[in-house]
């Protein structure tokens, strides 16, 4: 039975760089699934690789279509952000594994449309003080910086990620990102095993 590894993990914790070497590992040879956000899009970002990049009246169609299997919408500073996952058929769990990026409401959203059997979580675990300075770095880069929004999503993640949260949820695989290849290797031992056992 094919599965859909989603990522989790507070903000600056390594999601993308650890999502990026999976997906790169011929061997878990895992597809992609390219959620949508109305979000404008980062420095260093492209159409179709992070997100689709799409406006509110896309979604308001999409959602009228039935296709929007998950959606979160955040309020921040620069107006209304909202990020969902579509059934635009990037989805075969007759022939394909699957990774991709989400939340802990994107993933129980997931797991209703598709069983729990089918949903597999990975959280991303790394301390508060070393993911502070990695945010920062990242902003700094962007053409446009945008510390306070920065702030908030640091902040709200101590609510989103709580440990209630994530055991109500039943995500207890955690993987340390201190050294990133150590937490690489543990994530790929542990999504073999999952394929392997299935």
């Amino acid at each position: 039975m094919s599965k859909i590894f989603v990522i989790m993990g507070k903000s600056a914790s390594g999601k993308d760089t650890i999502f990026k070497r999976l997906i790169q590992d011929k061997k878990l040879d895992l597809k992609i699934v390219v959620p949508y956000t109305t979000r404008p899009i980062r420095e260093g970002e492209m159409e179709g690789v992070e997100y689709h990049f799409v406006d509110d009246a896309r979604l308001y169609e999409l959602k009228k279509q039935n296709k929007v299997i998950e959606h979160r919408a955040y309020e921040t500073i620069h107006g209304l952000w909202n990020y969902f996952t579509v059934d635009d058929e990037q989805i075969d769990l007759i022939h394909e594994n699957y990774l991709m990026i989400g939340t802990l409401e994107s993933f129980l959203q997931m797991k209703e449309y598709y069983g729990e059997d089918k949903v597999v979580p990975i959280y991303i675990d790394l301390e508060d003080g070393i993911r502070l300075e990695r945010a920062l770095e990242r902003e700094k880069l962007q053409k446009e910086p945008k510390y306070i929004e920065m702030c908030r999503r640091f902040l709200a993640d101590d609510k989103d990620f709580s440990k209630k949260r994530l055991d109500e949820a039943k995500v207890n695989q955690h993987f340390s990102n201190i050294s990133m290849e150590q937490c690489l290797q543990d994530i790929i031992n542990y999504i073999n095993t999952v394929l392997r056992n299935d």
